[in-house]
């Protein structure tokens, strides 16, 4: 628990942002690797339905950590102005607040979900052949949602108290404990997609109190303070995380995206290709929150550097952190755009064998898909940056674009007039046409 030598004062912005970046995307980049470590052992160890069975569940799991993303970058936010002002104490109160409160918060959706498990996985677009492995799935993955929040929210605050390598280890502890348990649950003892839930289940905890122990045992400037029994102290508490939530709600809009995104993609490939179409989209799908997360790590390795600077006024640091987060995103954007163009049999037999009916509908889709990723992972991180300085609005409306204004038709209208193509070129079209926006707007703006 080392604190490495990060100094947002006085280092110049081109250090600190290559010694936030590897880490930070290191340890994002795990997180995206703990789902797809599933989906290659699943698609191998139990075939395509096992893929789409993953794949109709995965939307409550994007809304799940889409509010810890969001309490994250809000919290993370506020403690960095909090911390360039000297009020350290404050920063800890807002720490504090925000793992007890998503705490109890993802405690609540499990026992409801324990509680229906049949109906959220209808709701989710469970065909009756797929309902078994679905319910599975759900029943053992949602426990692990509260030791999700201490992990998303942590790492932030992890990096920003100065530790990026450390938060960068949670995720990889966890992503190399997923791939053993995976193996082990889903081949020696044969349990299929519960197994899979399971080992994931098992991960993701130990990402989450080793998360947890860095701030309950450190050094730093940002451990968790004792909160007051008092009802001062909760109205402080439910306006700290409201504000966190407030800063952080382009965030969770981010993730629901991907929800979105997930769920409709099911419907129109269920629609237009069947169960086989589901798991060539489910295909797609492990890989989109590589996307994201790339995305979202360049953000985050720009933000505490941002919003430290937001909150004493150098506005020309943060125009240098605006040009690395964007010149990164674009180079990361063509560099994967690229591998999806060029091999996407090697991408797909990852998962299951070219030579299946699913998997030669993802191979001959992926070009079309890889038309979306360098907007995709653009919009990402110019989101990231204007939640970095408190323009909430502006970020929102970014992601309600790409969410539902451009999405939602473009998966209605491209398939009636490209056919097949037409759905692999949906989010391509919405992330090209929120970029469009985006750029009209700093255009005009500036």
């Amino acid at each position: 628990m080392n604190r490495d030598a990060i100094d947002f004062q006085n280092a110049p912005v081109s250090r600190l942002f290559r010694k936030l970046l590897l880490p930070t995307l290191l340890g994002t980049l795990s997180i995206a690797a703990v789902t797809a470590i599933d989906g290659i052992f699943i698609g191998h160890g139990v075939g395509a339905d096992g893929v789409a069975a993953v794949n109709i569940a995965v939307p409550i799991y994007q809304i799940m950590s889409g509010i810890g993303l969001m309490v994250g970058v809000g919290c993370s936010v506020a403690a960095s102005i909090h911390l360039s002002q000297g009020k350290a104490k404050v920063a800890r109160y807002n720490v504090t607040q925000a793992i007890v409160s998503t705490s109890i918060l993802a405690a609540v959706a499990c026992a409801l979900v324990w509680c229906f498990p049949k109906q959220t996985a209808l709701l989710l677009g469970s065909s009756q052949t797929l309902l078994p492995q679905v319910k599975d799935y759900l029943v053992w993955i949602m426990p692990s949602f509260i030791f999700e929040m201490w992990s998303l929210i942590g790492l932030f605050i992890i990096r920003l108290d100065g530790s990026p390598r450390y938060a960068m280890w949670c995720n990889v502890i966890n992503s190399i404990l997923n791939a053993v348990m995976d193996w082990v649950f889903i081949f020696p003892l044969d349990m299929g997609v519960k197994g899979a839930a399971i080992a994931t289940a098992i991960s993701i905890s130990a990402g989450g109190v080793m998360a947890l122990a860095y701030l309950l045992f450190s050094k730093g400037k940002l451990n968790l303070i004792p909160l007051k029994a008092s009802t001062k102290s909760l109205m402080l508490a439910l306006r700290n995380v409201g504000y966190h939530c407030r800063i952080g709600s382009s965030t969770l809009l981010g993730e629901l995206t991907l929800a979105v995104f997930f769920f409709i993609g099911n419907q129109v490939f269920m629609r237009y290709l069947g169960d086989n179409g589901v798991g060539a989209f489910g295909i797609a799908c492990y890989y989109a929150p590589f996307f994201f997360m790339v995305g979202n790590s360049i953000a985050q390795s720009a933000q505490p550097i941002i919003s430290y600077n937001y909150g004493i006024s150098r506005w020309g640091h943060i125009a240098q952190a605006r040009r690395l987060l964007l010149g990164t995103s674009a180079l990361f954007g063509v560099a994967v755009s690229l591998l999806f163009i060029f091999i996407p049999d090697s991408l797909v037999a990852l998962f299951i064998a070219p030579s299946t009916p699913a998997a030669r509908i993802a191979i001959e889709g992926f070009p079309y898909f890889a038309a979306g990723i360098i907007f995709f992972i653009l919009n990402v991180a110019i989101i990231g940056y204007y939640q970095s300085i408190e323009q909430v609005k502006r970020a929102t409306v970014m992601v309600f674009l790409r969410g539902l204004v451009f999405l939602l038709p473009s998966f209605i209208m491209l398939p009636k007039l490209l056919g097949i193509p037409g759905i692999w070129l949906a989010m391509p079209l919405a992330e090209a046409l929120t970029l469009a926006v985006i750029t009209y707007i700093l255009l005009a703006k500036k």
